[in-house]
């Protein structure tokens, strides 16, 4: 059951970054590079196995959803970051 969850993390991984794959085809608005994608994916599996992480191994189920609340929040943060360059870091080119 353990590899279940992961196939499961990593098809969703892969639905989600086909989304701008499939708007590119359409539209010159979406314009990503081969680097926006590994970065994506990149961010998107780590939260997927952080989340798995702490699903296994905290058993309090109100710190847990407050664990992955805040694991969530930490990836609209820094994805919004290298996006658009809300905070002004390096990392978003600014």
């Amino acid at each position: 059951m353990k590899n279940k969850r992961l196939i499961g993390i990593l098809g969703t991984i892969a639905v989600l970054l086909c989304i701008p794959l499939v708007a590119m085809q359409f539209t010159n608005e979406v314009n990503w590079t081969f680097s926006d994608f590994v970065i994506a994916g990149g961010l998107l599996l780590g939260t997927g196995l952080l989340i798995e992480t702490v699903a296994r191994n905290i058993k309090n189920k109100k710190i847990r959803i407050g664990i992955t609340v805040a694991i969530l929040i930490v990836l609209a943060l820094v994805w919004a970051e290298l996006a658009v360059g809300i905070f002004g870091t390096p990392f978003a080119g600014s």
